[in-house]
């Protein structure tokens, strides 16, 4: 990417990079997170407010009313920030056909996970977007 393209992204508020190693961000034992699953056949999709401490998910609260009823639905708690990268490693490890990252290039905590096992198998991608992390 160019300067003048990196200082329009800065400009517009781009706060992301995609890496294509794991990162060196660690993760803490308490954090919060907005997650917004959007793709694939899985039971969890919506976005949700997710709270981590002691490395455990402990709350996880929909964001709209379908939100809510998705999260009610299941007994899957959505995943801490740490299982997230241990699935994409497992994926890269697997050979699929998509596995990236993207990071925040404050600190280095993940902002977007994209998995594709199979290229042309219908809804096996998983998408994820990370918003509103807070550490502590």
């Amino acid at each position: 990417m160019g300067l003048v393209a990196a200082m329009t992204l800065a400009a517009c508020g781009e706060t992301s990079r995609t890496v294509g190693a794991d990162p060196a961000w660690e993760e803490p034992s308490h954090y919060s997170y907005v997650l917004r699953s959007s793709c694939g056949e899985r039971p969890l999709l919506g976005r949700f407010r997710i709270t981590v401490e002691n490395g455990q998910v402990t709350k996880a609260e929909g964001v709209s009313d379908a939100d809510k009823r998705s999260l009610e639905s299941t007994e899957l708690r959505p995943p801490t920030l740490g299982q997230f990268l241990d699935e994409l490693a497992e994926a890269r490890r697997n050979g699929a056909d998509q596995a990236e990252l993207t990071t925040d290039p404050t600190d280095g905590h993940p902002t977007k996970f994209t998995i594709d096992p199979i290229e042309r198998a219908l809804d096996d991608e998983a998408c994820y977007a990370i918003t509103e992390y807070r550490a502590g």
